[in-house]
């Protein structure tokens, strides 16, 4: 009866965040309260699926941002990229897409969406053009950017601690088919919003005439922020090697830089996207109960049962369902439920048989984040970029982009996956 209720309040939930009627912040955090008041899951552990690790990164990258905006140095970094470009705003965004998705892949997703979501509002500003195509191909760069290394998602993360697998096997079996993929989706892109970024010759030229030098407003805190910035980036990139979670090393920065740069520290948390914060935390809640109503191992361990132990068959349907699945709930906690089931299978078939296995499984959750707009923690950041700069990217209005790509990226990761393994 606890898997019937839990399943309907999600349904519930989810209806009402993809139809917008209420604001999606409130309808998580009713959600999550909802699983606790009907006894589905005890409030102490409701706030151990609370993943901490994100949500304090997110908070202390926020902080680091807006104390990065107040230097000017974004609108520096739109004009000079603009001035690279000659004002074309298709390079502009393939230029975007490419660097997100190489960013993704060593930094977490979140972060780089954080740090290249803020230059995409201004450079489409400037341009006097709509920011939208620049947001929603970060969206999906970050996603696909991300799938191609240990550390760039977290599903990676769990997936190669769990099968012993290495930064540079990661490296070695799914950046081919990232960059397949990369490349595939810049020509898409062309063609989908080339008529809806057009740039007048009187706004290209008083652009190009710009003193990018002149946007920098605090040199002072500029250089203090770029030299914590750069500490916090280069610990991000060796935080394994440092036995220390992103967010610890984030929380530092952003409190280094909030006190070195003698910030108003009132004023910065008043800048804070709060609502995301609070949607993340509803949505833990209600994912986790679904998990300790044991929901998402019966339809993993059903999955997983229709293949017979036959790899080809079982690395395809978890490709498939993993894709779909992850656009629906968040990724990590049906991560944590595939692997003992993919380790099972290990231990009977042998670890070497079973690595497409893993491959499938980290292709499927992280391209599946493309899904929808909650699939995937960068995409209710960027959403949220977007609604507070006047243009709300709507739940419903992603999925006609969103779910035919994300298709066609599981399609390109089948084709791969087929021709590479059997």
């Amino acid at each position: 009866m606890d898997k019937i209720f839990a399943i309907g309040i999600f349904a519930v939930a989810y209806f009402f965040i993809a139809s917008e009627k209420i604001n999606k912040t409130i309808v998580a955090l009713i959600g999550a309260s909802m699983m606790m008041l009907f006894h589905l899951i005890p409030q102490e552990k409701a706030f151990e699926h609370i993943d901490f690790n994100v949500i304090f990164l997110l908070i202390s990258m926020m902080i680091l941002m807006k104390i990065l905006e107040q230097t000017g140095v974004f609108e520096y970094l739109s004009i000079k990229l603009t001035k690279l470009v000659k004002g074309n705003p298709y390079w502009i965004m393939t230029i975007l897409f490419f660097l997100t998705a190489i960013t993704s892949a060593f930094l977490d997703n979140v972060t780089t969406v954080i740090l290249i979501a803020p230059v995409a509002l201004l450079l489409a500003k400037e341009l006097e053009i709509s920011p939208m195509p620049f947001l929603i191909v970060l969206i999906f760069s970050s996603n696909i950017g991300g799938t191609a290394t240990l550390i760039g998602d977290p599903p990676n993360i769990m997936i190669g601690s769990a099968a012993n697998l290495t930064f540079m096997d990661f490296v070695y079996h799914l950046s081919p088919v990232i960059a397949i993929i990369c490349v595939v989706f810049a020509v898409i892109f062309y063609f989908i919003f080339r008529g809806k970024m057009v740039v007048t010759n009187q706004n290209r030229a008083r652009i190009l005439e710009f003193d990018e030098s002149r946007m920098i407003k605090n040199h002072k805190l500029l250089k203090v922020s770029l030299v914590i910035f750069s500490g916090v980036i280069l610990a991000f990139m060796f935080h394994g090697l440092l036995h220390l979670e992103v967010a610890t090393i984030a929380i530092a920065g952003s409190t280094l830089l909030i006190l070195f740069g003698k910030i108003d520290v009132d004023h910065i948390f008043k800048e804070v996207e709060w609502t995301s914060i609070f949607f993340f935390i509803g949505l833990f809640i209600m994912v986790g109960t679904l998990v300790e109503t044991g929901v998402i191992k019966i339809v993993s361990t059903k999955m997983l049962e229709v293949t017979g132990g036959d790899i080809k068959v079982t690395s395809v349907i978890i490709l498939w369902f993993s894709g779909v699945f992850s656009a629906i709930v968040d990724n990590i906690p049906f991560v944590a439920t595939m692997i003992p089931l993919v380790q099972d299978m290990g231990a009977n078939l042998g670890a070497e048989a079973v690595k497409p296995v893993w491959w499938a499984l980290s292709l499927g959750a992280c391209l599946g984040g493309n899904g929808t707009l909650i699939g995937a923690s960068a995409n209710i950041i960027i959403a949220n970029f977007a609604e507070k700069a006047g243009h709300k990217i709507t739940f419903m209005g992603f999925l006609k982009y969103s779910v035919p790509l994300m298709l066609l990226s599981v399609l390109i990761s089948h084709i791969y996956l087929i021709l590479r393994y059997f």
